[in-house]
Parts: C-alpha cells; sequence; structure tokens
C-alpha cells in the first residue's frame, strides 16, 4: 500500500509542478479554477503523505 501512496504521491506531484510552471510563465495572473486546482492538489497531496506516515509506524 505504501508503495501505492507513494506513486501516487509523485503523479500529483508533477500535475501540481505542471500547472505552477504554466501559471508561471503566462502574462496574467492564474484564472480560478487553475489555482483551485493547484491548491486541492496541495491539500490531498498533504492527505497521502498523513497515511503514509501512519502505515510506515
Amino acid at each position: 500500500m505504501i508503495v501505492k501512496l507513494k506513486t501516487l504521491r509523485t503523479r500529483l506531484l508533477t500535475a501540481q509542478r505542471e500547472l505552477i510552471t504554466i501559471a508561471a510563465n503566462a502574462d496574467t495572473i492564474p484564472a480560478d479554477n487553475v489555482m483551485r486546482k493547484i491548491a486541492d492538489l496541495e491539500v490531498t497531496i498533504g492527505a497521502i503523505e498523513t497515511m503514509i506516515e501512519e502505515n510506515e509506524k
């Protein structure tokens, strides 16, 4: 289970970084839905990291 959680975390981090990179390269403020997606990914990544920590104990 830990391997699957770590794999998921990696995929989500990659997706989040791609969105942040796209937003940084834009000449305007990112759209609300992009910012919301980045924030949602951050919350989800945090939850997955908590699950990983709990399963490693």
